[in-house]
């Protein structure tokens, strides 16, 4: 089984430190075991940004693979469903078990998962440098 999660994309541009790449959604997509954890399956174009090597063998309209390890992307489900399922649930339950009543306590659930977004928009920058994609090769056309 593989330890990566790779997709074909183009290159759309090259600077010495990144290299931006535009991965297309594929029909195999579909087909995928899984396609309902992968966001690359929910939209037609996705861009991101690789750093750029010094000894790319690729340019700027070549197809390249483009690869980001398999345990980075479990990571990013945990961190975008997984966590704020727990923390809903744990909010909402917990009030209810404190007597409150069901609607405040699913607003307040949904203001505590709310919160946890703004968190995590918050150390985008910081998560934006864990999570490297590379290029593993350039792909004849």
């Amino acid at each position: 089984m593989s330890k990566d999660v790779s997709h074909i994309g183009k290159v759309l541009r090259m600077t010495p430190q990144v290299t931006t790449v535009s991965i297309q959604q594929h029909s195999a997509c579909g087909a995928c075991h899984a396609a309902g954890l992968c966001s690359m399956s929910e939209m037609a174009e996705k861009i991101v940004e690789v750093p750029t090597s010094p000894y790319a063998s690729y340019g700027v309209g070549d197809q390249v693979e483009v690869v980001l390890k398999a345990s980075m992307g479990m990571k990013a489900v945990w961190l975008a469903y997984c966590i704020p399922l727990v923390v809903l649930l744990a909010v909402i339950l917990g009030l209810m078990a404190l007597g409150l009543a069901e609607v405040p306590a699913g607003l307040a659930g949904i203001a505590a998962v709310a919160l946890y977004y703004l968190v995590l928009w918050l150390l985008r920058d910081r998560l934006k440098n864990e999570y490297i994609f590379t290029i593993k090769d350039a792909l004849s056309s």
